[in-house]
């Protein structure tokens, strides 16, 4: 009998130790601390150790030299990135991290990840869904860790930085792919291809009592069927169980710096943001954004409640969700035009109930100027209009092929790090193909994100006859990667390859000509031009005083209508094939 009770008691004794060993730093610190990155991942170490539902895998570089890793809980024990792809399971896929300053979801997945492993009889749901976790994206930014970063935050005690190794916001390297660790997520992304998605922030902005503010993917740009069911059944879905949850979540408030009473615009979540480029692939997407004010513990809770909602619903929606994205991908292989270009209908809204603080706007003691003061003790709750409608404002007739020669390589990388099928070209040849000048475009005036950023680009297409050289690559439009192709090729797109600056060397004119000399060749070169030609050259002469006074500008004008321009200069080198 005493040897039973001893027994007992090792027994209650090991547990306790193995649940105290479990116990996460947010946890040990009484919902004060968030996890460092060592930690984070000893503590994986540990879960992978303890439940043979969960592993954890290395899955390519980042820039901080660190490895990036993937956690996966799988009820079946089965971790081959190609089975799960391939399998009956929804596929939900979590990305913590991305700016480590804004670490709610990371000690959010920790636990969920450890009480699901822990009793997975009690959440049956499991058998529908695998979960994957990012645990630290932005491992760079997650070791440069203070507690001074984010001034405008209440909480955890220290944290990391938005920047990464190389001071890259990673949440908008998606499409120009600048650091290691977007190569890694796109290997990630691609081999699981998840029909959820999740990245978890903390916003920066407006003041209100919800505790988390949640940023779907733009219904219309997901597109079809899917944005259909995406705002009109899982997203109420979503917002339904969090509240039976006890908790009160708000689409995200996209106001900065003035009171969300008069309503919002639903944020555009452009191709170079998580959920922007994952849309590109049919999945479905969201940001959560916990409210930066609001208590530490309490924003970890809220996190793990809609993480835990949209794991449930994402299995308990298998069917519904995966036979969508087959459909809208095989509908997708059926369109002859894709939209390139959207804009807000700020006629179309919606009514959200907002629970927000009454405003004013005292002058400021230390500028003397009128500062937005958010008042918390006179709350309010009203009703206010959401405009969450785009609309398509061009679209583009699709090629057959993408043409691009060999030289563009750091394209030819993105392409096929994002599994876009290329065909080498086998021999020397000539195509007839539609090209495109580049017609106008303007620049921003600062650096952003190591660029300077194209925008409001204009195209004129042109057939032409092409010379290609043995190697050089055709892509066909119609495969699974189609979106993300014309995202990427077509320049007068958002985030374009074109307006991220991959091509600016074709905006520079190499050959030229010395005014003095060229301009006996020019008078026989305008002796030739047709009638039409000559009466445009007078006209402007006549109607452009600087022109007129110019002899460089006017030799220039005919210069670039001569065969001595240079063809390379503002052709955009990828070409257009139609069969």
């Amino acid at each position: 009998m005493k040897f039973f009770n001893f027994s007992i008691c090792l027994l209650f004794c090991f547990s306790s130790i193995q649940a105290q060993k479990l116990l996460t730093p947010f946890e040990k610190s009484g919902g004060k601390e968030t996890a460092t990155y060592q930690e984070g991942i000893s503590y994986y170490q540990d879960l992978d150790k303890a439940f043979p539902v969960i592993k954890m895998l290395e899955m390519g570089s980042t820039d901080s030299g660190e490895p990036l890793h993937l956690v996966i809980l799988n009820l079946a024990e089965k971790f081959d990135l190609s089975e799960i792809k391939n399998g009956s399971k929804t596929v939900f896929l979590i990305n913590n991290a991305i700016h480590p300053g804004e670490p709610d979801g990371v000690d959010a997945s920790m636990m969920l990840l450890r009480d699901l492993a822990q009793n997975p009889k009690k959440y049956p749901f499991l058998n529908n869904v695998v979960i994957a976790v990012i645990p630290f994206y932005n491992i760079g930014g997650a070791l440069n860790r203070n507690s001074t970063w984010r001034v405008n935050q209440n909480g955890p005690e220290s944290y990391g930085f938005r920047g990464n190794a190389k001071n890259l916001d990673l949440n908008r390297d998606f499409i120009k792919m600048d650091s290691k660790n977007a190569f890694s997520f796109v290997e990630i992304f691609h081999s699981l291809d998840p029909d959820v998605f999740v990245d978890t922030h903390v916003t920066n902005g407006t003041d209100h009592q919800h505790v988390l503010t949640v940023l779907s993917t733009q219904h219309n740009k997901l597109g079809g069927e899917l944005g259909d069911y995406l705002e009109g059944t899982f997203e109420p879905l979503i917002f339904e169980a969090m509240v039976a949850k006890g908790n009160d979540p708000v689409p995200y408030v996209n106001v900065h710096g003035k009171s969300p009473e008069e309503g919002w615009t639903q944020f555009w979540d452009a191709a170079r943001y998580t959920s922007g480029y994952t849309t590109l692939f049919q999945t479905i997407g969201f940001m959560t954004e916990s409210h930066m004010w609001k208590d530490y513990d309490k924003r970890v809770k809220t996190n793990y409640d809609f993480l835990m909602t949209v794991a449930e619903l994402s299995a308990a929606q298998k069917e519904k969700i995966k036979t969508l994205r087959k459909s809208e991908s095989e509908k997708l292989l059926k369109a002859d035009s894709l939209p390139v270009q959207w804009e807000n209908n700020d006629d179309d809204f919606k009514m959200i109930t907002l629970k927000g603080f009454e405003t004013s706007y005292p002058e400021s003691e230390l500028t003397g100027q009128p500062l937005l003061k958010y008042h918390r003790d006179q709350p309010f709750v009203k009703e206010v209009p959401f405009f969450n409608q785009y609309v398509v404002t061009k679209k583009v007739k699709l090629p057959d092929y993408y043409v691009i020669s060999q030289a563009w390589q750091n394209v030819i990388e993105r392409l096929q790090a994002n599994e876009v099928k290329l065909t080498k070209i086998e021999r020397d040849t000539v195509l007839q193909v539609q090209s495109y000048n580049i017609k106008d475009f303007e620049t921003t005036k600062s650096p952003y994100e190591g660029h300077y950023l194209h925008y409001n680009t204009e195209v004129q297409p042109e057939k032409i006859s092409l010379k290609l050289r043995k190697g050089d690559y055709l892509i066909p439009v119609n495969q699974k990667a189609k979106r993300y192709i014309v995202e990427v090729l077509e320049p007068e797109a958002q985030d374009s390859f074109f307006n991220w600056n991959f091509f600016d060397t074709i905006l520079q004119q190499k050959e030229g000509f010395s005014d003095y000399v060229f301009e006996e060749k020019a008078k026989g070169i305008f002796e030739n031009f047709s009638d039409e030609d000559k009466a445009k050259f007078k006209a402007k002469k006549e109607q452009d005083s600087t022109f007129a006074k110019s002899n460089y500008a006017q030799l220039d004008w005919i210069f670039k209508r001569s065969d001595h321009y240079e063809d390379a200069h503002l052709r955009y080198p990828v070409y257009r094939l139609f069969r």
